[in-house]
């Protein structure tokens, strides 16, 4: 074929064309806000009732729509509710990808989640744990966890040891908290009462939902227990705890009310939330 320049400017308009197709139709696809799915996939399973948690409702009834058009969830439970029934057609969405164990908790990851959106809509604020096999004081955590426990560290002037990391089942008394990412127990033996609460405050402010236990709630010593808030891979006693701690309770079996003193409360809030100040 004999290649004129009348071919070229044409090809070329056409290749434009499609191309500027193409950006209209990646434009006109809604978008799911990452993280504010991952808060309902936190917040509202335990709930009582199918309500809706402010402001991911929107974004939530696409994962749902998605995944009923896959034939994993009911018609009616496309609702903007993150339930039981969403996390466990999620779960079923993640095992179809080949995925086993955490990584088919129900909750999504960023690659599962955009590859649900393919033709479908788009993922923004996308959530990252990073490498399993980080560390922090020589206990294993994640790299979002290490990296919100070092932000923690630099606003004490005392340093933060750990005394159980995350991925891990070894104490029977963490309930189960502790077999995903995200959750830690911090030692307090040598602080203050009031560095104590501090150390509360300073992880709450990050993006931590933490607790200082102490003897009378169960067979520990004095820790603090912190699980990170929209961390993908927390465990489902761990996500139980997020919820707890978003209506103001004590991630505890009796689902108290928190005993923090108003002082070194902080308002809800998340690692990626807390980095856009």
């Amino acid at each position: 074929m004999t290649v004129t320049r009348r071919w070229v400017l044409s090809s070329g308009a056409a290749l434009s064309a499609s191309m500027a197709l193409g950006e209209v139709a990646d434009a006109a696809l809604p978008v799911v806000d990452m993280e504010m799915v991952l808060l309902a996939a936190q917040v509202d399973p335990p709930k009582p009732d199918t309500g809706l948690t402010p402001g991911a409702g929107a974004h939530v009834i696409q994962v749902e729509r998605a995944l009923n058009a896959k034939g994993l969830l009911a018609s009616g439970s496309v609702d903007g509710h993150y339930g039981t029934s969403t996390v466990s057609a999620y779960a079923a969405w993640q095992r179809s990808l080949g995925y086993t164990g955490i990584d088919a908790n129900g909750i999504p990851g960023s690659t599962s989640l955009t590859a649900l959106g393919q033709n479908r809509f788009t993922v923004t604020r996308p959530v990252h744990t990073g490498s399993r096999t980080a560390s922090y004081s020589g206990l294993q955590v994640n790299t979002r966890t290490r990296n919100m426990l070092s932000a923690t560290d630099g606003m004490l002037t005392w340093g933060i040891v750990l005394t159980q990391g995350s991925y891990t089942s070894a104490d029977p008394t963490s309930a189960g908290t502790h077999d995903g990412g995200g959750v830690v127990d911090i030692a307090v033996t040598n602080l203050t009462t009031t560095q104590r609460w501090q150390t509360v405050k300073a992880l709450r402010t990050v993006g931590f939902a933490a607790w200082l236990r102490n003897p009378s709630q169960g067979n520990w010593p004095y820790h603090i227990h912190a699980a990170a808030v929209s961390d993908p891979d927390l465990s489902q006693p761990a996500r139980n705890q997020i919820h707890d701690y978003y209506f103001g309770r004590n991630g505890l079996a009796n689902h108290a009310a928190d005993d923090t003193p108003t002082a070194y409360r902080t308002p809800f809030t998340w690692w990626e939330k807390y980095q856009r100040g």
